[in-house]
Formats: C-alpha cells, structure tokens, sequence
C-alpha cells in the first residue's frame, strides 16, 4: 500500500519534467538553448491500479491559453503513457492466462493421480473379496465333511461289533477333521486381518481423496478468482482504449485548431515582416531625400554665400541671379513633394499596424470560441451521464414497483378459461352479468344444481390469444427481472390446454401463451440494451411420460420398452434452482431458434387417440427458459426462469375407453395429478411436510410452489353438459390452489463494486 501510495507523487514528477522538457524545447527553438540539451525520456512503469487512476485523471496544462505548442507536446507524452498502460495491462492478463493454465495442469494431474488410487483400491478390494468368498467355500466343505465323518461313526458303531476299534478311527478322523478346521480358521484370520488392513488403506485414501477435492475447490475458486480478475483488467483495458481514442481524436482536433491559428499567425507575420521591409525601405529612401535635401540645401546656402560676395565682390549680373533663384525654387518644389510621400509612407505604415492588430484579435476570438465549445462539450457530456443514470434509477424503481404489484395481485393465482362449444354439444356453463365477480366469476349447473366459482380472472369461449396474454405479461416481464415464473395448464382432456399454451404457431392471431411469451421476452432484452444489459438465454423442454422423463429436445433418444430413458434425475440445489441430469440445454438468441425447437419437441411428445380426444396428450410437457443477464456499466446482474407447463389431461376411465398402453398412461396421469392435488392441499393446510416426492411432476415443480416462484395456473373447461362432473373436480382444484400462500420471492440479484 505505501508503495501505490508514491505513486501518483512519482507520476505528477514526470509530469513536471515533461513541461520542463517542454520549455527547454521552446527555448532551443529560439535559440538559446542547444538542442543536444534536451532531456532525455525515462519509461513509464506501472505497478497497480492507482497509477491507472492517476494517468486518467490527468490534466493538461500550459503556461496560458495560447501555448498550443506545450499542450501538443504535453498530450504527446500522455499518449506515450496510455501505450505504456496499455500495454502493462496486456502483460498482465498474460501473466494471469499462464497462471491458470498452470493451476489446470496441477488439477489434472491431481484428478489423474486420484484416479488411479480409486482404481487400485477397487482392485485390492474386488481380491480380498474373492479370497473371502473362496475361504468361506471351503470352510462350508469342512463343515460337510465333519457332518459326512459323524455319519460314518454312527454306521461304523452300528456295523461294527468292535466299539473301540470304530471309535479309535472316528476319533482319528475327526482330529484329521478339526486340524484341517483350526488351518483353515487361521487361514481366515489372516485373511480378515488382510482385509482390515485394506480396508484401513481404503481409509487412508478416502481421507486422501477428500484432501484432493478440497484442493480441487481451491484451485476452482482460485481459477474463478483469476476469470474475474481478468474480466476486471479486461474492462479497464476497454476503458483505456476509449480514453485513448477520446484524448487522440482531442489532440487531433487541437492539433487541427493549432495548425490554422500558426497558418493565421504566420500570415499575418508575414504581413507584418513585408510591411516592416517595405517602411523601412521607405525610410532608408525618406534618408536618402532628406540628405539631398540637406545637401541641396547646403548648395543653396552657399549659392546665397556665393550671390552675396559676387553681389559684394563682383558685382555678378542679374541674369545669373534668377537662374540661381529659379534652381532654389525647382530644389523647393521637390522637398514639398518628398514631404508629401513621406506623409502617405506613414498612412501606410499605420495601415498594416492595425490589420496586425485585427490578425492578434481574430486569434483571440478563435482561442475563446475553441474554449466555450470545450465548456459546452463538458456540459452536454455531464448532462448525458446524468440523463444515464435517471435512466437507470427509473429502471431500478420500474423492477420494484412491478414486483410490488404482482405480490399484492398474489403470488400464486388462478385463471380460468372456457374454449368454446361445437356444433354437437349442450352448453352448461354461465358467466355474472353484473357485480364484483364480473369477468371473475362462473357458474355450472350439474343434476339441476348450480355451482359458483370465482376466480382471479374467467375468461370465456369468445376471449382470444391476445386477450389471454396481455394478463400474464406482467409474469413474463418478472423472468427477465431475475425472477422464478411457472405458468402451467390443467384441466380434463379436450378442454384446451395445448391450445393455451402453444396454439396454432402458423397463425399469428392463433399463438399460444409460450410464443408470445418467448416474442416478449427476446423484444424486451434488446429494448434493454441501450441502457448496458446483455442477455444469455438457454432453453429446454422434456416431458414426463408414465412417471419416466424424457428429453424432447435430444437428438440421439435410444428407446426404451416405454418409450423412456432411466439416466434423468431431478435435483433442486441450495438456491432453489432446478437441474435435470444429462438434460439438453440448447443456447438461444432469437424467436425463431425457440420456434424451431419447439416444432421439434412436438414431434417427439407422446400423444394418443382415446374416447375423449382424437389426440390427446399422455404427458406433462415442461418447457424452460434459463435467463442470465448483466448490466456492463453497473455491473448489477440477475438469473430468472421462465417454467411453461402442459400438463396432461385427466379423465375418467369409465368415459375414456382406455385399455392397454393408454390404461396404463391414463393411470400414471391421474396419479401423478392426485399427487399435485396431495401437494397444493397440504401447502393449503400449511402441513410440515408437503409430499413433493410422491411423483417426478410435484418434484420437478417444487420450487414453483414452495415459495421461490411466482406461480399462475390456468384451469381449463370444457364447456358441454356431459363433461359438467369433471369440470367441478377441475374448479374446486383451482378454487383450493387460489387460496394457497405462498412466500415473498427471492430475487437471484448480485450487485458487485469494480
């Protein structure tokens, strides 16, 4: 820590030498200083995350707003430091690369290593059993010849008149007999003490064994330590690289705004450089005039000189004194004039004084409007971030508000819905007109007697796909908040379930509930990714034929005598999540994936033909949706599962006609529904113990009912009056489901701070 601590210290110190660096630079380009002078440049070292932070926080300076040429070079060397970052932490997530490659090598080995303990154990054990099974054999043979030499003296004790004789030979016998025994019995002792010894190593190995895994864990959390770390390094990686191009598209864009105002500047001193030249040819020429003049003037002073002593002395003629009076005109006329061009030289001068003027102001004006466009830029900046992060916090708020309403809706509820009446059928089913049950109400009439019913929502014959969806979407929507959602279908068969649930998938006003559910799902993760989450999806669907799972997605299903396979089991682990062993799991990305599995599982389910239903279904069909998803910029992260269930029809055998296989499928559904029955009842009753092993379906939906889930049942009916007895047992099922409670629950949510 004291060492990261002088880091920034270390780093504002370089900085001062780079400006220094930059004034001997400046210095030398004017002259006095050499440039053999200049520094020479030290290499950037980074040794943590705090000297990242300091170059990032970084600023540049310069001795005043106009010293484009030191912020150009001071941005240079800031450049250079972000490629030394850069590259410091491709070292580094190197370094961490060999690290668990190492750390995977070391875990073979160990597996390797255990492997071929395990199997030696194995052998050493398979031998001593051998041997005990043989000693065992022939210990049972002594035992028969011991019984075979007590029969012989009883013969030899009646055939023989000599008693001593025969006793002398059965007791010599039975010595032979019980040395073989008491060999034998040593035999066995050494041979137990053998198998103790083995079995004290088979101990040894065992404790040795569990060493190896607790090894095994370390080096698992040590390598998912370094997959983190090299997520975290990725990340800063990416953030460098942004701010790298951000501050290189920066300094091109001052680099651009320097060049011009030094083309400006240059402009101008060139200008300024011609008019200086062309004054002061001026007044080298203004000089030369003047010297004439002086020098004229000289002549004519002593021309006048020269006049007065001719004048005095001579007496000259008058003639010679206008011609000298008209040249001191002619030398009068061409001063006045070389004053005049010495006045407009001047005007001249004053000209190109205030147009460089008006070049130093336009520098300026471009100097303050580049920095309130900067200003501006660092406004609108701010304001985006802070528009982000409304938009996350309203994200936040949307997940809890919609959670609140589905647990005061209930998080297990009941809907029920009638599919309407052909042409050869009596109808017996009513709906309120009027009152607090309307739309939640129906009513049956059976042996002249009426049955009420109410429900969290009825739907009747005329109530489309649409219309049933809009009510559970909000459930949907749950499963991508990182929530458990179960939604499954009972009712008798030929009451609709399979329409609910899948529907016609050709027709798009015929979808069913898993479709559209799916359609919602995939549109809503891309909504979401403008805000930073990215969604993984991974879908499976099996169903449960005659208490036997079977895998409807499998590509390589060997059947069995029942059309099964005995290698599925069901697992629930600490955190409430499901597992189905060996089990496809297939990774989607897109409605139209899901739908092609779907097709292909309908294939594969197990259907019939009975008295009820031309094609009736003779399994529960589970369909499951894994959904992982993580916000890249908050790094929150949440794991929902959506469970969509067609449950099997029940029916009477006596209307079923059901012999054979479909009597023995008939049986195993209606058993495996009684169980679901044994299960809601008893979390009615709030029992200690809710039989959720009685049957594989009540297992594979314990968590959907034990508190974990968010949980909607819809009840089908067959409207008819000749099926009125199974739809009352159908909606006092329903009704008793309805009045189950179920706890708070809990969401799969991580937050983490990078």
């Amino acid at each position: 820590m004291a060492a990261r601590a002088t880091r920034p210290g270390m780093l504002h110190h370089k900085e001062n030498d780079a400006q220094q660096s930059t004034t001997k630079r400046q210095r030398t380009a004017a002259g006095r200083l050499p440039l053999s002078a200049a520094p020479a440049e030290e290499p950037v070292v980074f040794t943590g995350r705090d000297d990242v932070e300091s170059l990032l926080n970084e600023k540049m300076k310069g001795k005043n707003k106009m010293d484009y040429k030191g912020k150009s070079e001071q941005m240079m060397e800031y450049i250079k430091k972000l490629r030394a970052c850069i590259k410091w932490l491709l070292e580094r997530e190197d370094a961490n690369l060999a690290e668990i490659g190492k750390l995977s090598g070391l875990l073979e080995a160990a597996e390797k290593h255990h492997s071929e303990i395990v199997a030696q154990l194995k052998n050493a054990i398979e031998e001593s059993k051998a041997i005990n099974e043989e000693l065992q054999k022939q210990y049972a043979s002594l035992q028969e010849n011991l019984k075979m030499v007590e029969a012989e003296k009883m013969d030899a004790l009646r055939s023989l008149g000599d008693e001593k004789e025969a006793r002398t030979a059965v007791e010599s016998s039975r010595t032979e007999i019980l040395e073989d025994l008491r060999k034998a019995k040593l035999e066995e002792k050494r041979l137990n003490d053998q198998i103790k010894m083995l079995q004290d190593t088979n101990k040894r190995l065992q404790e040795y064994n569990t060493s190896l895994q607790q090894y095994n864990c370390n080096l698992q959390a040590d390598t998912t330590k370094n997959a983190e770390t090299i997520t975290k390094l990725q990340k800063e990686k990416n953030t460098m690289v942004e701010t790298m191009n951000g501050l290189r598209d920066h300094a091109n864009s001052i680099k651009m705004q320097l060049d011009l105002a030094k083309s400006l500047q240059n402009e101008a001193a060139k200008q300024k450089n011609d008019l200086l030249k062309e004054v002061e040819g001026l007044r080298s020429e203004l000089q030369h005039v003047r010297e004439d003049r002086d020098n004229k003037s000289a002549k004519v002073d002593t021309l006048l000189t020269q006049i007065g002593t001719y004048k005095e002395m001579t007496g000259k003629s008058a003639m010679e004194l206008d011609s000298a009076m008209t040249r001191t005109t002619a030398l009068e006329e061409t001063c006045s004039s070389q004053r005049e061009t010495i006045k407009s030289l001047e005007i001249k001068l004053a000209a190109a004084n205030e147009k460089l003027k008006r070049s130093d102001l336009m520098a300026l004006e471009t100097m303050t409007g580049y920095e309130n466009q900067k200003k501006m830029l660092e406004d609108l900046q701010s304001r985006l971030d802070e528009a982000e992060q409304q938009i996350l916090d309203g994200e936040k708020l949307r997940r809890k508000l919609h959670n609140t309403i589905l647990e005061l809706k209930g998080n297990i509820r009941v809907f029920c819905r009638v599919r309407p009446l052909l042409s050869n059928e009596l109808g017996a089913v009513n709906y309120p007109k009027s009152g607090e049950n309307l739309g939640r109400g129906i009513e049956l009439m059976h042996n002249a007697q009426e049955y009420s019913f109410t429900f969290d929502k009825v739907f009747d014959h005329l109530a489309s796909q649409e219309d049933v969806f809009i009510e559970i979407s909000q459930l949907v929507q749950s499963a991508l908040d990182g929530y458990k959602v179960c939604i499954f279908a009972y009712g008798q068969t030929g009451s609709g379930k399979t329409y609910t649930m899948m529907g016609n998938p050709e027709l798009n006003d015929q979808k069913g509930m898993i479709p559209r559910s799916l359609e919602q799902i995939f549109q809503a993760s891309q909504a979401l990714n403008s805000q930073g989450w990215k969604y993984k999806m991974q879908a499976s669907m099996l169903e449960i034929y005659n208490e036997t799972i079977r895998d409807l997605l499998a590509t390589n299903r060997v059947a069995t005598q029942d059309g099964g396979s005995a290698k599925y089991s069901i697992k629930h682990d600490a955190n409430g999540n499901t597992h189905v062993s060996d089990l496809t799991i297939v990774d989607v990305t897109s409605t139209s994936e899901v739908s092609s599995l779907l097709r292909r599982a309908a294939q594969s389910r197990s259907v019939g033909r009975t008295q009820m239903n031309e094609e009736s279904s003779r399994s529960h069909c589970v369909f499951t949706l894994r959904i992982f998803g993580v916000n890249e910029g908050t790094d929150q992260q949440v794991q929902g599962v959506l469970n969509l269930i067609d449950l099997a029809g029940s029916e009477r055998l006596n209307k079923s006609g059901a012999t054979g296989d479909r009597l023995k499928e008939t049986q195993a559904i209606n058993k495996s529904l009684s169980c679901l029955s044994d299960v809601i009842f008893s979390i009615a009753k709030k029992d200690e113990h809710i039989p959720f092993r009685n049957s594989k379906l009540t297992y594979l939906l314990q968590p959907c009912l034990g508190g974990d889930s968010k949980t909607l049942m819809f009840v089908n009916l067959s409207p008819e009056s000749s099926s009125t007895g199974e739809s009352i047992c159908s909606l006092r099922f329903a009704a008793r489901v309805n009045s189950c409670e179920i706890g708070i629950p809990r969401r799969q949510t991580q937050m983490r701070n990078v």
